[in-house]
């Protein structure tokens, strides 16, 4: 299925085109795992935290709203930092930790290191008053953009502000749960039972046969034309290897052997964490795959020329997802698709 770079692709990156055994990129952090941030798990629970914070003139609150936050208007784009009592009071308080650095707040005030920071979910009627929805971005189309430390708040506030959405009840008994532990914890007031958030593992394998090709498959709830690598859930009393090697066996048929485990991201969309691994075709085994007809609808094989040759017709995953990541590093270059994912 070779096909051609287009003149456009061509003229702009008159370099791209890769030895089909280019080498991968050197390892850096995939999207949304770049943090730096204290997280002062210690000092979530000192009973006069929140009575200092409320006090202190460096603290400093990142806003969450249906899992967007609120950024700044000047540019580079940055989170809009405020004092606590410049914000009415919120519905959900986490306290997220404290600064490594000393930086300036969007206003451009002055925060030392160890500068303590809270994300806060308002109440709905005192969201809006904030910023105009321009403002309030989601993770997919600002965390790219932000610097480590704002990346970092941002989804950590997200991934916990989802979970109390969630969680106002008991699970065990349905009565109603309080926060508490500066935000890491719900308590069932009827049992006095501790609920704490959860993570969802989920394995992501980029998967490779003999001659370094990578495998791409559709899935039944995307747009046409959209691929990935595979992923799955790990189910419970599975290890993560074994999970690469079942995902892989149900949606393409394929066995796969040489699991090798690559990165990690949070993937707060609600509660996933995404274990990046790959994995290669085992020697003298069928390469053709098979979808499952359910979950994926079509696979496709890919060297890397067909790739790029492919992109005008084909939609990669959006930029902050691990799997864009685990492509790029495959192809050891960026890969930029004319067709937009759909949901970055």
């Amino acid at each position: 299925m070779s096909v051609p770079a287009s003149p456009e692709q061509a003229a702009s990156d008159p370099d791209a085109a890769p030895h089909p055994t280019r080498a991968p990129l050197a390892a850096e952090a995939p999207p949304l795992a770049r943090e730096h941030l204290d997280r002062d798990a210690v000092g979530r629970t000192d009973p006069a935290r929140e009575a200092a914070f409320d006090a202190d003139p460096h603290a400093r609150v990142l806003v969450v709203r249906d899992g967007r936050v609120l950024v700044g208007a000047g540019a580079p784009e940055a989170l809009e930092l405020r004092h606590p009592s410049a914000l009415p009071r919120p519905a959900v308080r986490m306290y997220l930790g404290r600064t490594l650095d000393a930086s300036t707040d969007a206003a451009g005030e002055p925060l030392p290191a160890g500068s303590p920071v809270e994300a806060w979910v308002l109440a709905d009627a005192d969201a809006p008053a904030l910023g105009h929805d321009d403002r309030w971005r989601g993770l997919r189309s600002v965390a790219t953009v932000l610097d480590d430390r704002d990346a970092g708040l941002a989804i950590q506030a997200v991934a916990l502000a989802n979970w109390h959405a969630t969680h106002a009840f008991c699970a065990s008994c349905g009565s109603a749960t309080e926060v508490v532990t500066a935000g890491w914890a719900r308590r069932c007031l009827a049992e006095d039972r501790m609920r704490f958030p959860r993570t969802d593992p989920a394995v992501i394998v980029i998967v490779t046969d003999d001659d370094d090709r990578v495998l791409l498959g559709s899935n039944a709830m995307w747009e046409q034309d959209r691929f990935s690598v595979l992923a799955g859930f790990v189910e419970p009393g599975e290890s993560l290897e074994a999970a690469v090697v079942r995902e892989i066996a149900e949606e393409t048929g394929l066995q796969v052997d040489r699991v090798e485990y690559l990165g990690s991201q949070p993937w707060p969309f609600p509660a996933s964490l995404m274990l990046a691994f790959r994995a290669r075709v085992v020697d003298g085994a069928p390469v053709a795959p098979v979808p499952d007809g359910e979950e994926i609808v079509e696979l496709r094989w890919f060297d890397r020329t067909e790739l790029r040759g492919a992109l005008g017709r084909v939609a990669l995953p959006g930029e902050t997802s691990i799997a864009r990541w685990m492509l790029e590093q495959w192809y050891g270059g960026p890969l930029a698709s004319s067709l937009p994912w759909s949901t970055s």
